[in-house]
């Protein structure tokens, strides 16, 4: 199962993961609200309510005081801490950039596929990366990095808010984000539009994949 949460959601849900097992009780709202920066409660209750749907904080009790996370949640916690696996967070455009999509959710991956720095696995979507066997609904796994050389495939967020997977070419007044598709052009972009969020390298393929 995978969860789609807000950055703001994701963020609660790491507070409590990584203080599940020091709480002396669970956190209180003003707590939470303080830890993760939430000025105001109505905000707080938004999050809680989407966390609660989605099965990672428990519905809380008339008596109850404060906020715990399910059995669910934690098991998710424990996936994490296993080495075989990586975050999946999402889908990432082979083609017109789309935002990514944050999830909630561990794949594994064998070690010949990653490096031993941080990594994370995206599923592709569109077929802008065809020419060099990248194909819609493939799994990719990248390398969490801020810079590229010129010529390597790198997952680039555009204007901080829609990420794309492209060969990367910098010069000191332009960006090229450049497809492997030759029905496909180029696109440009200042050096400010593009932060570089990993390079490629592994890939990974279901044959029972449906399009």
């Amino acid at each position: 199962m995978k969860l789609a949460l807000t950055r703001k959601q994701q963020e609660l849900f790491e507070y409590l993961a990584r203080n599940e097992s020091t709480f002396l009780r669970p956190p209180t709202l003003e707590e939470i609200c303080l830890a993760i920066g939430v000025k105001s409660r109505g905000s707080l209750h938004t999050h809680i309510k989407a966390l609660i749907e989605a099965n990672i904080i428990e519905a809380p009790e008339r008596k109850q005081r404060g906020i715990r996370l399910t059995d669910y949640a934690k098991s998710l916690v424990t996936n994490s801490h296993d080495e075989t696996r990586l975050p999946y967070v999402g889908t990432i455009a082979a083609g017109k950039p789309i935002e990514a999509i944050e999830t909630i959710s561990y794949m594994p991956v064998p070690e010949q596929l990653r490096t031993q720095n941080p990594c994370y696995v995206l599923k592709v979507k569109g077929d802008s990366m065809i020419d060099q066997g990248i194909f819609d609904g493939d799994w990719v796994i990248i390398e969490q990095r801020s810079h590229a050389r010129n010529g390597e495939i790198v997952v680039a967020l555009v204007n901080k808010s829609e990420a794309t997977l492209k060969f990367i070419e910098q010069y000191p007044h332009e960006i090229l984000l450049i497809p492997a598709n030759a029905q496909m052009q180029a696109m440009r972009y200042k050096p400010e539009q593009v932060e570089i969020q990993g390079v490629l390298v592994g890939q990974m393929r279901s044959y029972t994949y449906h399009h």
